[in-house]
């Protein structure tokens, strides 16, 4: 891929208009049951879309990244109506009965993908058989109850290096002076193997803190590009994430951000003593 430091907002676009620029999130969204539990995480979701419109502009779409969502090569969304998916099992009825009846943009989805297949050598294409994951929406769902802002889901291509991840993230950035909202949802430390039912949000086991604590300083120090050599943390990297798919949406957050710019964690806490629930958010009002 080639790691063009070219801006998309050199581009014109016809859906997607000139605005002040957005902040970029990272969700940790832990456990499906969170979209329908009355807890700190939902509660937390709820309070920060509440901002929007005073504190930020309302998002003329929003761009999801799910670590639901795998696939050979980029897609984006491409429907008028993305479906919601009820993409696990094991769960109690109300939890397969939620439904997100948010619209999709054909229109701006056929804008990003020729935008991107133009400054970059990248297979990103037009998807009309996905849909939204519970990566995606239950944390949407809090955050912007009415289903009022299109949302266009970005696939991720796990057989790529976290490099390009992180490179096509670069060239994203651009969208958020292009009233979109980026929203990156996945974890900092996700392994299921080791959850331990009944944990308390405030035990975790020493290799989940330790791992969680370094990407953690990454953030808060601003080395955004360290995140990209995750790898090189060797055991401790394999033990947060046996595979690293909820790792995955934090590169494309972090590579749609400025240099310098403010970042506020929230959510620090852990479910089952094995999935960071850290979340963060850039451009603080």
């Amino acid at each position: 891929m080639a790691n063009s430091s070219s801006s998309l907002s050199t581009l014109q676009f016809d859906k997607l208009k000139q605005t002040d620029t957005l902040p970029v999130l990272f969700v940790g969204h832990g456990s499906p049951m969170n979209a329908v539990t009355d807890n700190e995480y939902r509660r937390s979701w709820q309070a920060l879309g509440a901002r929007f419109g005073s504190d930020w502009p309302m998002p003329q779409l929003i761009l999801c990244i799910s670590a639901h969502w795998l696939t050979e090569g980029w897609w984006l969304t491409a429907m008028a109506q993305p479906k919601t998916i009820h993409d696990f099992g094991g769960f109690p009825q109300e939890l397969f009965d939620q439904q997100y009846p948010a619209s999709g943009s054909p229109e701006a989805a056929t804008e990003i993908s020729r935008a991107v297949r133009q400054r970059m050598s990248l297979p990103l294409g037009l998807d009309i058989n996905w849909g939204l994951d519970h990566g995606a929406w239950s944390v949407l769902k809090p955050m912007f109850p009415k289903a009022d802002v299109p949302v266009v889901q970005l696939s991720m291509d796990y057989g790529r290096a976290p490099s390009e991840h992180y490179a096509l993230a670069r060239q994203l950035k651009a969208l958020r002076r292009r009233g979109v909202l980026i929203v990156a949802s996945g974890n900092v430390v996700h392994n299921l193997e080791q959850a331990q039912r009944g944990a308390s949000s405030n035990q975790a086991y020493d290799w989940a803190l330790e791992f969680d604590q370094t990407i953690g300083g990454y953030v808060q120090q601003g080395q955004l590009d360290a995140l990209q050599s995750f790898q090189k943390l060797g055991s401790l990297a394999r033990m947060a994430h046996p595979t690293y798919e909820h790792l995955l949406p934090l590169l494309y957050a972090a590579g749609a951000v400025d240099a310098g710019e403010p970042m506020k964690f929230f959510n620090t806490s852990f479910q089952l003593a094995s999935i960071s629930m850290r979340s963060m958010i850039w451009g603080e009002a």
